[in-house]
């Protein structure tokens, strides 16, 4: 769709998917969402820092600020969970929390994608502690690697062009 149309796909999606699941299958689904994410949040609470001790909604926020205590910081994690195969979550937000590692899981996720998620997270955790610069030099299986973020910043690649 162009830019004519504005959002109405997402508008569409989210109907559809309101219509589809009914009164109750919102209830049901969302029910599941808070679930998983308190799931990940009793899970994962031993390794990483909970700056909010309370039961949470559909998302978790954690803090990275014990594994930066070590010299690793939240966007380290986030590369190296692109090793272990999973997407990163959002990083740096909310603001309020240092190093924050937000984690929203879905409703759709099964309990054994949660804990593959949490025992690549905690494997990262024991990583940190016990070979800090394999989760600082992170990612190391994607086909891209880091990008210098200075020159990134300085001199941003606005434009593509083909390779000669």
């Amino acid at each position: 769709m162009g830019l004519f149309h504005g959002n109405v796909g997402v508008l569409l999606r989210a109907y559809t998917y309101l219509r589809t699941l009914g009164a109750e299958g919102i209830r049901e689904m969302s029910g599941a969402a808070v679930l998983n994410a308190n799931y990940l949040l009793e899970r994962l609470r031993p390794a990483y820092h909970l700056p909010y001790n309370r039961r949470v909604m559909h998302e978790v926020v954690f803090s990275g600020s014990r594994q930066r205590a070590r010299g690793v910081r939240t966007l380290d994690i986030a590369k190296r969970l692109i090793d272990y195969g999973f997407h990163p979550p959002t990083i740096y937000f909310p603001l309020i929390v240092e190093e924050a590692l937000m984690i929203e899981p879905t409703e759709a996720e099964s309990k054994e994608s949660l804990d593959a998620f949490c025992d690549a997270l905690l494997a990262i955790a024991r990583e940190v502690e016990e070979q800090p610069e394999t989760v600082r030099s992170a990612p190391h299986t994607a086909p891209l690697t880091r990008l210098d973020e200075a020159t990134a910043a300085r001199r941003p690649v606005l434009r593509w062009r083909p390779e000669a």
